[in-house]
């Protein structure tokens, strides 16, 4: 069941720029499109909270929490949706999957993680894959903003990634995705204020495909995979959550006509294996720790089981 969950969360993902894409062709600006994306989906998560209340959290994770929407993911999705206008959705979503290795190294500046020979190689092999996704362009030349926003996106999705690791410790998937939302939409909204507006007199067709993205490609997509990360594990779901840029080039081809070059589609398997290679590290560790410490007998298990210890963690009894 976790595997499904990150396979149906990656799907939501990627289909997110399609639908992009389509509520640009009906009308629907980007400043629209985020703010009623982000307020729709806030509202859904609070509905949610409403039925099924979580537990409690400190001030301060809350103020953190807004915070990450307001500043971390209003302008992750504002960079994002900036230069979907620009280029391809295939070759955006790309560019953008090169999050996963920026998370990987500043993990190791960090001093969270270590670089081994392994993940050097990974990054390597990615940032030929990178080149050659740039490089590969033939005769649809990729726009030089278009790419810029795509990196600048990548790289405050690293920044939101990193900081909300530490904040999903102390409040449950449901009420923190609540009040990124939250945070992110109220963000825009100023923003608009401050702007002068935002045009909301598009037709059925666009608030449907808004509707899409606030249903299927935030509140869906965001619910099932932290579902299936508490099945699966974080290395698993990541490497499950390769899937993306592939659901998305996919249905590029099929819905819009976009196709990428034999470069560019070697560069993106050269990227998305790098992925796979740096996320599965973490669980050939676990792997080899439970070959080195067998498995206990039947007896030290009733011994165990008798002997007085800790309460275990809400965190340790998922």
């Amino acid at each position: 069941m976790g595997p499904l969950l990150c396979l149906l969360s990656a799907a939501g993902f990627g289909a997110m720029s399609i639908f992009g894409k389509f509520a640009y062709d009906a009308g629907v600006s980007p400043s629209a499109l985020l703010l009623v994306r982000f307020a729709l989906a806030a509202l859904i998560l609070a509905g949610f909270l409403a039925i099924r209340p979580a537990p409690r959290i400190g001030t301060r994770i809350v103020v953190t929490a807004l915070a990450l929407g307001a500043v971390g993911f209003a302008t992750q999705a504002t960079l994002f949706f900036e230069a979907l206008r620009l280029m391809d959705a295939s070759l955006l979503s790309l560019i953008l999957y090169t999050y996963p290795l920026m998370v990987t190294v500043a993990a190791v500046l960090l001093r969270r993680d270590r670089m081994t020979r392994n993940r050097a190689t990974a990054l390597t092999v990615a940032s030929a894959g990178t080149l050659l996704v740039l490089l590969g362009a033939g005769t649809g030349t990729i726009d030089p903003v278009g790419a810029a926003l795509g990196f600048g996106a990548a790289l405050t999705y690293t920044v939101y990634i990193l900081v909300s690791d530490r904040v999903l410790r102390s409040a449950s998937p449901v009420l923190l995705s609540t009040l990124v939302m939250t945070g992110a939409a109220v963000a825009l909204a100023g923003k608009s204020v401050v702007t002068g507006g935002v045009d909301l007199g598009f037709g059925a067709a666009g608030w449907f495909w808004v509707a899409c993205i606030a249903v299927v490609s935030t509140v869906l997509a965001s619910l099932t995979f932290f579902a299936g990360l508490r099945r699966t594990g974080p290395s698993t779901a990541a490497i499950l959550s390769t899937v993306e840029p592939v659901v998305t080039t996919a249905l590029a081809a099929v819905t819009l006509g976009e196709f990428l070059t034999p470069a560019q589609l070697a560069g993106g398997v050269l990227v998305l294996a790098s992925v796979a290679v740096v996320q599965l590290r973490p669980r050939r560790s676990t792997v080899l720790s439970r070959t080195a410490n067998p498995a206990p007998t039947p007896t030290s298990v009733v011994n165990r089981r008798s002997a007085p210890g800790p309460a275990r963690s809400p965190v340790d009894s998922r």
